[in-house]
């Protein structure tokens, strides 16, 4: 049994950036399933796509008011949430570790937000708004859109970005600490001809970590100084200051990924109070994202000053 769980826990990126529910049950489940994969050679990214087809089954059935069709909108995202991690314990446990996977596996988070949206708004569009006798019609697309581009998108991309600061300051090889710049070469030096949707996943993904770092100055500056300071590595007693600091702050981010996002969707949808969902998008999810970028943006300057006074 412990060496069953030294296994599983040989997948995890670290202990730092585990929540209790992935480590307890998520990661053990998908560490079957990716063994199970790995013994029938199947590549990682097509069990990601197999998350994805999953998400888009668990987005239908919330289009449904039903006891019945919630249930299984639950069941299919859970399980598709248990791919996603099965993709990246099996990329771990193969070697089959490609930035297309770590690309696609991001994509795979958005298109099942984006088909859960659409079915609330399905579901609610002939619903009366809250305590009104008005139908919420085409204002539920519009408040949609505007959790999902302004509060959802920017939440999880700003928690993802602050675990992988986190896991570059633990170990820089378990980072995947990408730069605009990096992806603008690499798409600059891909060839047209033969490689149409790989440049298209780079063009977006370089919009992705664009926003990243427009939204991390106090970070930027500081990294900036580590590259130029440090190129063969960083001080291991600026390692381990830096990780104290970020690591409260890495249960906020993970709140801000996928486990309390689906709670409070399970909860609400079985409740048959959808619209509740898209008001904790907007307004306690969003307090939490603004509390943990002013923290975390803090350390990074308190860092810098401390790097540049000599400290390290």
């Amino acid at each position: 049994m412990d060496k069953l769980k030294d296994r599983i826990a040989s997948t995890f990126k670290s202990s730092d950036t585990e929540e209790w529910i992935d480590v307890h049950y998520t990661r053990p489940i998908g560490f079957l399933w990716a063994q199970c994969f790995n013994h029938f050679g199947i590549h990682p990214n097509v069990v990601t796509i197999l998350s994805i087809i999953l998400g888009i089954g668990a987005g239908y059935m919330f289009c449904y008011s039903d006891l019945l069709h919630n249930l299984l909108g639950v069941f299919l995202l859970s399980w598709a949430n248990i791919y996603d991690s099965t993709d990246g314990q099996l990329a771990r446990m193969s070697g089959k570790k490609t930035r297309w996977g770590r690309i696609l596996d991001g994509f795979a988070g958005d298109v099942w937000f984006f088909c859960i949206y659409l079915a609330l708004c399905l579901r609610l569009y002939n619903q009366d708004i809250p305590l009104t006798h008005q139908r919420w019609g085409i204002l539920i697309f519009v408040a949609a859109a505007l959790c999902g581009i302004v509060f959802h998108a920017r939440q999880a991309r700003l928690a993802d970005y602050y675990r992988n600061i986190h896991l570059f300051f633990l170990r820089e090889n378990a980072s995947e600490l990408d730069s605009s710049r990096q992806q603008q070469s690499q798409l600059d030096n891909t060839p047209r001809k033969g490689h149409f949707w790989w440049r298209v996943f780079l063009w977006f993904y370089i919009g992705y970590t664009k926003a990243q770092e427009r939204a991390t100055p106090q970070f930027q500056k500081l990294y900036c100084e580590l590259q130029n300071r440090y190129p063969n590595g960083l001080p291991e007693k600026l390692r381990q200051d830096f990780r104290q600091q970020s690591l409260p702050l890495m249960k906020w981010a993970n709140a801000l990924t996928f486990n309390l996002r689906a709670l409070c969707l399970y909860a609400c949808c079985l409740l048959d109070i959808p619209w509740l969902y898209l008001l904790i998008e907007a307004v306690p999810f969003t307090i939490i994202a603004a509390w943990m970028h002013r923290r975390h943006e803090t350390i990074c300057q308190l860092t810098l000053n401390n790097i540049l006074a000599g400290k390290y």
